[in-house]
């Protein structure tokens, strides 16, 4: 037996066996799956080892040569630029509703709120979901996006076609770090703070982060801010990668899918996050599980011993929290990075990583649709009472306000049905990507599968992660 042979046959061997760990760890405190499944939650993570095992076998078997690696996209028509105008002003005319319903609207009840079902559900949920079914439309409809495009038209006009010139550079070193500060404030925002639910905090701070990208806009330009400071709209780009549609320069394309991944910029701080994406996402369903409500109580009193009152000592447990997810998820990609270093060539760490980091995106939608599914599929049913009563005041404009939500929808099982696919299917791709990306870079054919070993570890590592995140969460 090769000794390329024997380190894929240990690799493979420890993949498979990741399913045990941690839902091991999971019963060792309490958690335990859906009792009314049809089978168990431990035979759903064996099956997605196993689905993830040979999906790692084909790809080193049958794909040999890289096919995404250019997006081979087809022209389907055009969607003229000017469309981005009503597009603007529905964004605005939206996100205006949005910060009003915050202030006016009733405050003792923020699901009868338009500002608060809206902003988590609907915008942080919806979006991501149609990104990828879509394409990156959010660009089209961002509010100050569409606010710095029009100042800049009306000072071109005023200044005889002269445009508008930044009046700083942006710094190359900073890349996409400004949209990972803001993408992370917005998770501690969801997770962490405790009046997170209160609909004028959430009106206040939307006109703060609008504040902040209008100053960036203007200081930088639109188009290297709004690609690399806005938090939100950066998440939102990288996601529509996954998306067969793609919009250039007027001209509507599809494309082959997952194709869109690969030609992601490499700039500092993409790898940051993507993991704080998956990471926020992943101490959302650990914050409710058994182990966190063992461990959180110690923090809390930890922080309330250093002179903090009982709600921020909560704040700054859960924080703490927040950030060890971040962490673990980082260091766990990198130690995959580290090991694809050993197969040789010269590559370094921080240029793997970089290469390799489009692969984190099928898993971060993944993370998404998983954790949270049943809060669109449910709490977006909302839309139809708040469109006709946004402030929660009673008001009936279209006499949809008594709609209610329909639990019956989607059964529990399901629910836990498409979660599971969602996560497999995800970190699939994410084995796709990763091969294909290793098949270009690597010299040798056998190198680029070596590399990889440590890819398939990474990605059933996450798909573990995520299961028992998930029979955590449904105790």
């Amino acid at each position: 037996m090769s000794r390329c042979t024997r380190v894929g046959a240990r690799t493979a061997a420890l993949a498979v066996a990741a399913p045990l760990v941690l839902p091991a760890a999971a019963s060792a405190h309490g958690l335990q799956g859906k009792t009314d499944l049809p089978l168990p939650s431990w035979l759903f993570s064996w099956a997605a080892a196993v689905v993830l095992v040979v999906s790692f076998a084909a790809l080193a078997a049958l794909w040999p040569k890289p096919e995404l690696q250019e997006e081979h996209r087809r022209r389907i028509g055009r969607l003229p630029d000017w469309l981005d105008v009503p597009a603007g002003a529905i964004g605005i005319a939206l996100f205006a509703l949005v910060v009003y319903a915050g202030f006016a609207g009733v405050q003792d009840e923020p699901n009868a709120n338009l500002a608060t079902v809206f902003t988590y559900v609907h915008f942080w949920v919806g979006v991501v979901v149609a990104s990828v079914l879509l394409g990156n439309f959010f660009r089209s409809f961002n509010p100050w996006l569409a606010v710095a495009r029009g100042a800049g038209w009306a000072y071109a006009r005023l200044r005889r076609g002269r445009a508008w010139s930044p009046p700083l550079a942006y710094p190359s070193w900073l890349g996409c770090w400004p949209a990972v500060v803001l993408l992370v404030s917005f998770g501690w925002l969801e997770l962490c703070y405790q009046d997170k639910t209160h609909p004028d905090v959430v009106a206040a701070l939307a006109v703060a982060y609008a504040v902040v990208q209008l100053v960036g806009l203007t200081l930088f330009g639109t188009e290297r801010w709004s690609r690399r400071g806005d938090g939100f709209g950066v998440y939102f780009e990288l996601l529509s990668r996954l998306s067969v549609w793609e919009r250039e320069d007027g001209v509507l394309y599809v494309r082959r899918p997952l194709s869109g991944a690969p030609p992601m910029p490499l700039m500092p701080g993409a790898v940051a996050l993507l993991c704080a994406a998956i990471g926020t996402t992943s101490f959302d369903g650990f914050s409710n599980g058994s182990l966190w409500a063992d461990v959180s109580p110690d923090l809390t009193d930890f922080f309330s011993n250093l002179g903090a009152g009982p709600q921020t000592a909560v704040q700054w447990a859960s924080t703490v929290g927040l950030l060890v997810a971040i962490g673990v998820v980082s260091a766990f990609f990198r130690l995959g990075v580290r090991g694809m270093q050993t197969v040789g060539e010269g590559h370094t760490a921080s240029e793997l990583a970089g290469r390799f980091a489009h692969t984190l995106i099928p898993i971060a939608f993944a993370y998404a649709v998983a954790h949270y599914f049943s809060l669109l599929a449910f709490q977006g049913q909302a839309a139809g009472a708040l469109v006709s009563d946004p402030l929660g005041d009673g008001t009936n404009l279209f006499g949809t306000a008594k709609a209610s939500i329909d639990y019956n929808l989607i059964s529990s099982n399901g629910i836990w049905y498409v979660q599971v696919a969602a996560l497999v299917t995800g970190h699939v791709c994410g084995l796709i990507l990763a091969h294909d990306r290793a098949i270009a870079l690597y010299r040798k054919p056998r190198d680029a599968v070596r590399s990889q070993y440590w890819m398939l570890v990474v990605m059933v590592g996450f798909t573990s992660l995520g299961l028992w995140l998930l029979s955590a969460v449904r105790t």
